[in-house]
């Protein structure tokens, strides 16, 4: 079954039998040999087949799911026996939320290859929902968001706090006034990420304190974009100070002088709950918790080991 589902896995993530067999060194007719047993088992047609491409019907859908599972499970169940007579090494794949993911994960995974050259770590970055979606199939060994996780199957603990801002363009003209009110704020137009992220969940907490919801609001899917939007004078924004050192110290981007900021959120890390983890992945986690290898700027604000 491990094959069969490996072969399904990787025609439906190739959408073609000839990349697939390609990619797997088998030859075309014996990959689809493998679909068709499988369809078999199955007891129902799996994939749609034309000249150009192959497209997975709704049963479809539901094989390549667990199959996904499946295989996320069956690759941890074998790391974790390697485990038993090997050191801290293999593949460990790690998700995180922008905000960490580009401005502090690459420090702690630096430190993390001079301590245990074993490791290949493999990075992902997206939103906070993806990557626990993304930890609860077993895609990523470990996720570290920076937004509220839920999840029956996940394990949550939070090792580190972040600082958000209030920031705006050099040439705004908030920008030098110490008398900033929330009514000024109010009628701002906000830069925001998208809902699914942690950043916006924090903003939108933020609101909520202050008693109000803006009438403009832009959306972006990325950091840097919203950074870079705030500088050319499109709105205001919330941003974690991991993310500003660089804009603050070359003057473009100015931090509010205002009574409720900074804003807190948590950076945790989210994994399986389950007794079980490799070895590979309990020294990462250490590694959080004792906040090892953090950049400079983050640990100058709340004093760790670098």
């Amino acid at each position: 079954m491990e094959q069969l589902l490996t072969v399904y896995i990787t025609v439906v993530e190739k959408e073609n039998f000839t990349r697939a067999a390609e990619a797997l060194h088998m030859t075309q007719p014996a990959v689809s040999q493998y679909i068709q047993t499988l369809e078999r088992t199955m007891g129902t047609r799996l994939l749609e087949r034309n000249n150009k491409q192959v497209v997975m019907n709704k049963a479809g859908e539901i094989v390549f799911h667990y199959a996904k599972e499946i295989m996320g499970s069956y690759s941890q169940m074998q790391k974790l026996v390697d485990d038993l007579m090997n050191k801290a090494g293999g593949r460990l794949a790690i998700g995180a939320s922008y905000t960490f993911g580009e401005y502090i994960l690459p420090h702690i995974v630096a430190f993390l290859k001079s301590r245990y050259p074993l490791i290949k770590p493999k990075i992902t970055i997206a939103n906070t929902t993806r990557i626990s979606e993304w930890v609860a199939i077993r895609q990523l060994d470990i996720g570290i968001v920076d937004g509220e996780v839920k999840h029956k199957n996940l394990k949550v603990e939070p090792f580190a706090e972040d600082k958000m801002y209030v920031v705006v363009s050099h040439r705004h003209a908030l920008a030098d006034r110490s008398d900033v009110k929330v009514s000024d704020l109010q009628n701002e137009t906000w830069i925001v990420r998208e809902a699914t992220s942690g950043s916006r969940q924090a903003t939108e907490q933020l609101f909520t304190q202050l008693g109000f919801y803006p009438e403009r609001i832009m959306e972006f899917g990325s950091t840097q974009i919203i950074k870079e939007s705030v500088e050319a004078g499109l709105g205001i924004s919330l941003l974690s100070h991991c993310t500003l050192q660089k804009d603050i110290s070359f003057g473009t981007l100015k931090v509010l002088k205002l009574n409720f900021t900074p804003f807190f959120r948590k950076f945790s890390y989210v994994r399986q709950a389950t007794p079980f983890s490799t070895k590979a992945a309990e020294v990462f986690i250490e590694i959080l918790k004792r906040n090892e290898g953090f950049p400079a700027f983050f640990c100058n604000t709340w004093g760790c080991e670098q």
